[in-house]
Parts: C-alpha cells; sequence; structure tokens
C-alpha cells in the first residue's frame, strides 16, 4: 500500500499545470458590446461578450490583438482597436458630467443609423450606435480638422534594457587586414577644380513649391443619450424635432436650437410659441447667425415672427428662463431666453430678452468672458456658460420711453 501512494503522488508530481497568465495591463470596453473569441482569429468561436465600459485585464498581446479576462473571469482574444485606455474612459467620464451640467439646446433624431465617438474624428472609437428616430440632445457645437485619429496604446511601453558594460576580453583569433593608402590624385586635378567654381556651372531655375493642401473640416455635435452618457455625433447627421409647421420658415437655414417658451390656446388646441436660432452656412466657428419668436396667432390661426435678428454671432448654449419686467405700473414674470453674442471688436456679450406676449424685449447687456471648451472637443471656438443667469432689474419708466423712441427710430 505505502509503493503504491508513492506511485501516485509521483505520478500527481509528473502532470502538467496550466500555465500561469501574468497581467499586463488594463483597459475598458469600447463598443456597446464587444464578442471575444477564443483564439487569435476573428472566425473561431466567441467566448463571452462584454459592454461598454467593462473593465478588462490584458493578459496577452499578438501583433494588434490582444487576450482580455473580463470581471466575470471569463476570457477571450479581440482587436486592441475595440478598447479604449484608462486615460479615454476618464475623458469620456468627464465629457458625460459636463453634457449634464449644460442645457439641451433641442431634441434632435437621426435619418439613419449612427456611430457616436468618443471624440470630435471619424476614427474615434465608437461606444454607442444610434436607431432611427431616438432622439438625443443636442448640447454643443464644434469644429475638427479631419485627420488621422491618434489612439494611444492601452499598453504601457516596454523597458529598455540596460546597456551592457563589460568589455569583450576575447580577442580576435584571425587580425584585421591593414587599412590600404588613400588614393593619390589625379594629374589634372587643377582643370577638374576649375570646373566646379560657381561661375563656371549654371544656376539651376528654382523649384516651384507645392501649394499648401488645405485640410478639410467636420462640423460635430454633443449629445446627450437617453442613458445619460455623451459622445460625438455628425452634425449633418441631426434632424431637429421642431413640428413642420414651424420648421417651413427656416427658408433652407439650418436649424442649430430651438425652445418651446410658452402656450397658447386657441380654441382648445394648445400651441406653443417658439424660439429658434439658424445658420445660413455651414463650417462657421460660431454656432448660430439668426435667431426668431414664434407666436401663435389666435386671430389668425397660424404662426407669425414676432421678434427676428440675422447677421449675428452667436454661441452656444443658449439658456430659457423666466425673467421680471414692467408690464404698466407693475412687475410681471414673462418667458425669457439669454444669448452669447460676439460684435465686430470680437468682444462677447451676454443679452437676456424678455417675451412679452406678442412682442421681445432686451433687459441687459453684460459683457461675457470666453471660457474652456469641452474635454475631446477639438477646435474651441464656441464659450461654455454653467452659471445660472440672474433676474435681471426690470427696466424702469425712463428705460422704456427712449426703447420706444429707438423702435420709432427704427434702431435697436
Amino acid at each position: 500500500m505505502l509503493f503504491v501512494g508513492c506511485l501516485m503522488l509521483a505520478l500527481g508530481g509528473c502532470s502538467e499545470s496550466p500555465e500561469r497568465e501574468y497581467i499586463i495591463g488594463e483597459a475598458y470596453t469600447g463598443p456597446a458590446n464587444l464578442k471575444l473569441h477564443q483564439s487569435l482569429d476573428p472566425h473561431s468561436p466567441e467566448s463571452v461578450t462584454t459592454h461598454h465600459g467593462d473593465r478588462l485585464l490584458i493578459l496577452k498581446r499578438r501583433r494588434r490583438f490582444i487576450k482580455v479576462r473580463t470581471p466575470n473571469g471569463g476570457e477571450g482574444w479581440t482587436d486592441v482597436r475595440q478598447i479604449m485606455s484608462a486615460e479615454q474612459m476618464a475623458r469620456l467620464n468627464e465629457l458625460a458630467d459636463l453634457a449634464r451640467k449644460l442645457p439641451s439646446q433641442g431634441v434632435a433624431t437621426v435619418y439613419e443609423s449612427l456611430n457616436v465617438h468618443t471624440e470630435p474624428n471619424r476614427m474615434a472609437p465608437s461606444f454607442y450606435h444610434v436607431n432611427e428616430r431616438e432622439p438625443l440632445d443636442v448640447i454643443l457645437h464644434r469644429l475638427s480638422p479631419r485627420v488621422s485619429f491618434e489612439a494611444k496604446d492601452v499598453l504601457p511601453a516596454p523597458t529598455p534594457r540596460p546597456k551592457s558594460s563589460r568589455k569583450p576580453t576575447e580577442q580576435p583569433r584571425i587580425p584585421r587586414p591593414p587599412t590600404p593608402p588613400a588614393p593619390k590624385l589625379p594629374k589634372n586635378w587643377m582643370d577638374l577644380s576649375q570646373l566646379n567654381r560657381p561661375e563656371a556651372t549654371p544656376t539651376p531655375p528654382p523649384e516651384e513649391e507645392d501649394p499648401a493642401k488645405s485640410v478639410p473640416v467636420d462640423d460635430w455635435s454633443l449629445v446627450r443619450l437617453k442613458n445619460g452618457r455623451a459622445g460625438w455625433v455628425l452634425t449633418g447627421m441631426l434632424k431637429m424635432s421642431i413640428p413642420d409647421e414651424v420648421a417651413q420658415y427656416s427658408e433652407g437655414h439650418r436649424i442649430t436650437s430651438y425652445f418651446s417658451m410658452a402656450e397658447v390656446n386657441d380654441g382648445g388646441q394648445i400651441h406653443h410659441q417658439w424660439l429658434w436660432t439658424t445658420i445660413s452656412e455651414v463650417h462657421q466657428s460660431y454656432d448660430f447667425d439668426s435667431f426668431r419668436y414664434f407666436v401663435w396667432s389666435t386671430r389668425h390661426h397660424r404662426y407669425e415672427t414676432a421678434h427676428v435678428e440675422g447677421g449675428i454671432k452667436g454661441y452656444f448654449p443658449v439658456e430659457t428662463h423666466p425673467v421680471k419686467a414692467l408690464s404698466g405700473k407693475q412687475a410681471e414674470t414673462f418667458p425669457g431666453f439669454t444669448l452669447i453674442l460676439e460684435d465686430r471688436d470680437g468682444k462677447l456679450w451676454r443679452k437676456t430678452y424678455a417675451c412679452e406676449f406678442y412682442r421681445v424685449v432686451l433687459l441687459e447687456t453684460t459683457p461675457f468672458a470666453r471660457q474652456a471648451s469641452a474635454p475631446g472637443s477639438g477646435a474651441a471656438h464656441a464659450p461654455i456658460a454653467i452659471a445660472p443667469v440672474p433676474t435681471p432689474t426690470p427696466p424702469g419708466l425712463i428705460d422704456r420711453m427712449k426703447r420706444l423712441v429707438r423702435g420709432w427710430l427704427g434702431k435697436k
């Protein structure tokens, strides 16, 4: 019996133990759903499925494929371009935090299925797939040059091996041959040197430089998803969901934001007063060049323009809020909005308006400091305002008289 026990122990010690795989890095799942495979072959059987934001432990790397381990212990291979580094994930979380603080500029849908990217770049990782008619909140707008996306490696750079300080002690067995003598100058070297003089050598014509090629620019919008995340989509793929009975007055201009300011009851039917901003030309550094306020006429049963201004440079965000203004001798609360506009000298001004029934009145103009742009936003041009809008003081009788006189004279 003792002999049998020893034999079994010996056989057990000779059995091969599974190879231990060390963790060489960590990353996060980029797409909404990522299927891992059992081997390097992308057509191999699937082993496990991970979801966006799942933390992955990197075990091996073969060229552009890596083997990872999921939080549940599942393992599999995937393309390294399908995962995100910890730095990319942190920036994406910062973007979601910013989008939660900023007001929506309107709800939009997509013409067809659309990918949401982590950064305003066509080749940046896509972490969400928007379906047709899925609502999105538009938050910001950016221009970004169409350049190649430089993704940082999810694995740390290998540590270079230190150079050995030891000198070889062994001498070569066969000595090197002696260095041959330098060649002598030709006998006519004086005549040859005359040919290389500057006056003897004709000057070649200057080469024409190729004109610099302009880099194309893409128009991007930061959108907030229904799950609370935020990312970048191509602006041209969005359709603002303002009713068609109002959108028909856009005159070919693109609607960049819209807001419902008030409700009107016309014979039992509820209609909204609308504020919108539009832009006439795409790929501009500003967000809108015109804004218009629509009211519903209970007399004509249609929408009419109460106020419109064009030829401006405006920036997001447009903020809507109640304001107080004088109506007769008493201060009343009206729907209001605030715009960030740029003058001819490049200075920014924050202008607050009151929507007094069928007219729009400018209440206050204050300077606005240009702030930092959103993380991963590409070209920075639009200011970001997060602070709440203070309620302006209602204008007095003298200010109202001045405003009426300017209106009669056709001045703003």
